[in-house]
C-alpha cells in the first residue's frame, strides 16, 4: 500500500510539474504575443507618424508652389499692365504725331501753293485787262508778249527754268514721239521741239516732247 501510495504521490507530482511547466510556457508565449502586438502596434504607428509627416511635407509643398504660383501670377500681371499702359501710350504719342504731321504737310502744301498763286496772279491780271483793251493785231501781239514775260519772271522767282533742247536727246529730260534721219543732223541730235520742258533744280516738272534725227 505504501509503494501504491509513493507511486501515486509520484504521478502526482509529474502531473504538476506538467502542468507547471505547460503554465509556464503558456504564459511565455502570451508574453511573446504580447510583445509582437506591442511591435506590431509600435510598427503600425510608426507608420501612421510616417505617412502624417509625409501628408504634411506634400501639403506644405503644394502650399509653396500655390505661394510661387500665385507670386508668378501677381508679376506677370504687373508686367501685363505696364506693357498695356506703354502700348497705350504709344498708340496716343503715334495718333498725335499723325495728326501733325497731316497738318504740317497741309500747311506746307497750301504755303506752296500760295506762293505759286501769288506769282501767277499778277499774269492773270495783264490777260484779263488785254482782254477790256480795244486795238489792232499789233497791240494784241504785244500784249501777249507782255503776259509770256510774266510768266518767265514768275518762273525765275519759283526758280522754274525751261529744259535745254539745243544739243541731243537725252531721256532724262526729254520725251521723244518722233524720230527721222536726216543728213543734216548728228546723231541723235534733236530736230524739232514740239512742246517745251520745264523743271525746279532736279525735279522734273514736264518733259520737252521732241523729234530726234539719226
Amino acid at each position: 500500500m505504501e509503494d501504491n501510495k509513493d507511486i501515486l504521490e509520484e504521478v502526482d507530482n509529474t502531473l504538476e510539474a506538467e502542468a507547471q511547466q505547460e503554465t509556464e510556457l503558456n504564459s511565455e508565449e502570451t508574453a511573446n504575443t504580447e510583445s509582437e502586438t506591442n511591435e506590431t502596434s509600435d510598427t503600425l504607428e510608426d507608420s501612421e507618424s510616417l505617412d502624417e509627416n509625409e501628408e504634411n511635407n506634400d501639403k506644405e509643398n503644394e502650399l509653396d508652389i500655390m505661394r510661387k504660383l500665385k507670386d508668378e501670377n501677381k508679376k506677370l500681371s504687373n508686367e501685363a499692365e505696364a506693357l498695356k499702359e506703354r502700348l497705350l501710350r504709344l498708340t496716343a504719342e503715334y495718333e498725335n504725331y499723325r495728326k501733325r504731321t497731316a497738318k504740317e504737310k497741309e500747311s506746307i502744301y497750301t504755303d506752296a501753293c500760295t506762293d505759286v498763286l501769288k506769282e501767277m496772279i499778277p499774269v492773270l491780271d495783264n490777260l484779263e485787262r488785254a482782254v477790256q483793251v480795244e486795238g489792232n493785231a499789233e497791240d494784241i501781239k504785244k500784249g501777249i508778249e507782255m503776259t509770256i514775260k510774266g510768266f518767265n519772271t514768275s518762273f525765275e522767282k519759283l526758280g522754274v527754268e525751261e529744259i535745254d533742247a539745243t544739243g541731243e536727246f537725252d531721256p532724262n529730260l526729254h520725251q521723244a514721239v518722233m524720230h527721222i534721219e536726216d543728213e543734216n543732223y548728228g546723231a541723235n541730235a534733236i530736230a524739232e521741239v514740239f512742246q517745251k520742258g520745264y523743271k525746279r533744280g532736279e525735279k522734273i516738272i514736264r518733259y520737252t516732247v521732241v523729234k530726234v534725227a539719226n
